[in-house]
């Protein structure tokens, strides 16, 4: 099994990034996909999950401003973050649940001018 995200960075406050994750080596339509974040010093947050079937939810903290999606054709699934705070500043997770939890190394997300 292998969850890689990509598409961190630094960006300054009021900025976009789009967060990507490419999963491989379960049945990834039939697993809810979820995006954590980790600030440094706090505890690991759910930041959005997206459903098997589509349903989705958002942390208060990021709704309005965070989409998450999922393309089970590619096997994908994205986060994209709009009016970035340095706040969010955090490594974000991919995460995969069933009858399994799958987690992927995170990707750095740096919101500071």
């Amino acid at each position: 099994v292998q969850l890689q995200a990509s598409g961190g960075g630094l960006v300054q406050p009021g900025g976009s990034l789009r967060l990507s994750c490419a999963a491989s080596g379960f049945t990834f339509n039939s697993y809810a996909m979820s995006w954590y974040r980790q600030a440094p010093g706090k505890q690991r947050e759910l930041v959005a999950t997206i459903g098997s079937g589509g349903s989705i939810n958002y942390a208060d903290s990021v709704k309005g401003r965070f989409t998450i999606s999922r393309d089970n054709a590619k096997n994908t699934v994205s986060l994209q973050m709009n009016s970035l705070k340095p706040e969010d500043t955090a490594v974000y997770y991919c995460n995969a649940w069933l009858s399994s939890t799958y987690w992927g190394k995170g990707t750095l997300v740096t919101v500071s001018s």
